[in-house]
């Protein structure tokens, strides 16, 4: 199948079924229509307060994918892929303005006045209290706008792979970050055609890591 010739979206149950981590991706473009889809369910993904506390870079120019390769240990699906999507999360997110956010909800009837009120003070009052956790909650909400990425695109006939091996310090240079210490580097995710298909390793059975109530209670299904 050509990658431009139309695709019935694959259901979200399959999707998740089929998806695999993808190694090698031919050199295929991403439609500018197709990628521009891709992004708008990337950020649709849910953020704490929706506060969106990620920076989404994408990653395409052919010396910004050899410099994105190379602060990954050399891992060549950064390269062979038409696009890496980099998942940055912004700990500070939740002190900034956040009158954009909430005028929007405003805007579509999903906040009243009240809400956006309680917002403005519990949001700055909930980030301060996570102390050092900020980071770590920031870097919750990117990975989850990363999972939609994955099966969005699962979804729309392309393939992707979670990267998780790479030297944040060296990302944060590539993508012009180097001087934001707080800025944390999420994960990387390539999208594009796969070159070969991998097959599903399969998975532990349900008693070995899912538990009913208390851990050591094992779900059997």
């Amino acid at each position: 199948m050509s990658p431009v010739t139309q695709i019935q979206p694959l259901d979200v149950p399959t999707a998740i079924a089929q998806r695999r981590s993808i190694k090698t991706f031919k050199s295929d473009p991403i439609t500018p229509e197709l990628l521009k889809q891709l992004v708008e369910l990337t950020v649709a993904a849910p953020s704490s307060f929706n506060i969106q506390d990620w920076q989404i870079i994408l990653v395409q120019d052919e010396a910004q994918k050899a410099a994105l390769a190379a602060a990954s240990w050399n891992q060549q699906q950064i390269v062979q892929a038409p696009v890496t999507f980099v998942f940055a999360a912004n700990p500070n997110a939740g002190e900034q303005d956040l009158t954009p956010i909430l005028d929007q909800g405003l805007q579509t009837g999903a906040w009243n006045d009240k809400t956006v009120e309680y917002f403005k003070n519990s949001i700055p009052q909930f980030q301060a209290g996570l102390g050092d956790k900020r980071r770590e909650y920031a870097i919750k909400d990117a990975i989850i706008a990363a999972t939609h990425l994955v099966l969005a695109a699962e979804s729309l006939g392309l393939s992707t792979c979670f990267m998780n091996g790479w030297i944040e310090e060296k990302v944060k240079e590539v993508i012009g970050a180097a001087d934001n210490p707080d800025l944390a580097i999420a994960v990387l995710v390539p999208v594009g055609y796969a070159a070969e298909p991998r097959l599903n390793p399969g998975r532990l059975p349900f008693s070995y890591n899912v538990s009913v109530d208390r851990i050591g209670n094992p779900y059997h299904g």
